[in-house]
């Protein structure tokens, strides 16, 4: 995760940083993330960790901290995974509405992908995990400004693009929890739209130009 300024970045927080390291430690998160994905969040536990991992309780307690440790630490790979997705979108063209649509994508790809993921990054679902502080600011400061970035391009003068970010992203969250609230349960006959991923993905993509359009963003 990149360094931001006055952010301490869990991963040196709780372990070193040397390379061999790096890597015991991604394994354990990525067993972290499948367990997560596999048994929800009531199988994230220590003990279900290590078992995917191949490895004993105690490696876990050692390399993290604990079970706070490792949330934190899976917090982070998490946004760092969100992060790269966003990064990953076509390069830049001349049109910076239709790129910043595929970074608004892209979000929901994400999202759809792993909804537990999500669901621990934004929707407390932990009921007894808050993420550290300085974690959550660096999550933030490293990973939205992708939407920034993209806002900049296209904000008319004098618009804040930090503050039409955050309103472009409210808009996208509550359509990707509400995607995923529907499409956990059975579906109700006369609903706003057909329980599709395809139905879903017009609406998103309706509600995010929508708002792009009211927050008077243009080429």
């Amino acid at each position: 995760m990149a360094r931001v300024k006055g952010v301490e970045s869990v991963a040196t927080r709780h372990l070193s940083t040397q390379p061999a390291e790096q890597h015991h430690r991604r394994r354990f998160l990525d067993a972290a993330l499948a367990v997560l994905t596999d048994r929800g969040v009531a199988g994230l536990t220590v003990r279900g960790v290590a078992e995917r991992a191949g490895a004993s309780t105690i490696t876990v307690y050692t390399r993290f901290g604990g079970r706070v440790g490792l949330l934190d630490a899976l917090y982070e790979r998490a946004f760092d995974l969100l992060r790269e997705d966003l990064q990953a979108v076509p390069p830049e063209t001349d049109d910076g509405i239709a790129d910043l649509l595929e970074v608004a994508q892209a979000y929901r790809r994400f999202a759809m992908a792993s909804p537990a993921r999500y669901g621990l990054m934004f929707e407390r679902s932990v009921h007894d995990y808050d993420p550290d502080p300085a974690l959550r600011a660096g999550v933030v400061a490293t990973t939205f400004v992708e939407f920034v970035t993209k806002i900049n391009r296209v904000s008319p003068p004098g618009v804040s693009a930090r503050d039409c970010a955050y309103l472009l992203w409210t808009s996208m969250h509550g359509l990707v929890s509400v995607e995923l609230t529907i499409r956990s349960q059975s579906h109700i006959e006369d609903w706003f739209l057909d329980p599709t991923a395809e139905a879903h993905g017009r609406m998103y993509r309706h509600g995010v130009l929508a708002m792009i359009t009211g927050l008077g963003l243009r080429n």
